[in-house]
């Protein structure tokens, strides 16, 4: 199983932060439970932001505050199940087992925690693809983060790119959006949020 080192070894040493055990208090009481120990160590150390330029995470203090977040993406999706709970196989948090909210990406996938076990440690992450089936995977929050990362970089660098387009497109010009972030693949990074 990996750990954060694993995740500084990625996106390197994390910024300056202090981390205080009660920041997590009001949001394990709004869940009912605590939440995965991998989870709260790296947003402990790396504070809320951006992974490679495209996986949004929150921590309990900053701008986008990770309980405001948690309780809108709940009523939104609960929602959503109560007016078609036979197009969706989970439920959401207050409901019991429901999923519980924890980032999204910019391709608009939400990312949630399967309360699936008893303790959070070994609780499943399961993303809602853009309104498609979810998608459930067997890891954990750090063994999450390292697929997707290893995903954006291995990436071809015509992922994502109009095909009509890449019939102009020489090497040098497919070289050229991938530097400038344009399209795929994609360094390892943590960007910080306020």
């Amino acid at each position: 199983m990996a750990g954060l080192s694993d995740l500084v070894e990625l996106f390197g040493p994390p910024p300056a932060r202090t981390a205080l055990p009660e920041d997590w208090a009001e949001v394990e009481e709004y869940v009912g439970s605590a939440l995965p120990g991998d989870f709260k160590a790296f947003l402990d150390a790396y504070g809320p932001g951006v992974i490679c330029g495209e996986l949004v995470v929150f921590h309990p203090r900053g701008a986008g505050a990770l309980l405001t977040r948690m309780r809108q993406i709940h009523a939104r999706f609960g929602a959503s199940w109560r007016s078609a709970p036979d197009a969706y196989p989970f439920r959401f948090h207050p409901a019991p087992g429901g999923l519980v909210s924890w980032g999204y990406d910019h391709s608009g996938d939400e990312h949630f925690f399967w309360p699936c076990a008893p303790e959070p440690d070994h609780w499943k992450v399961v993303t809602n693809v853009n309104g498609a089936d979810p998608e459930i995977f067997d890891g954990t929050f750090t063994d999450f983060v390292l697929s997707f990362t290893t995903r954006l970089r291995d990436a071809d660098p015509r992922d994502g790119l109009d095909p009509d387009a890449l019939e102009f497109l020489e090497p040098e010009d497919l070289d050229e959006l991938a530097a400038l972030g344009e399209s795929a693949p994609v360094t390892p990074s943590f960007e910080p949020s306020p």
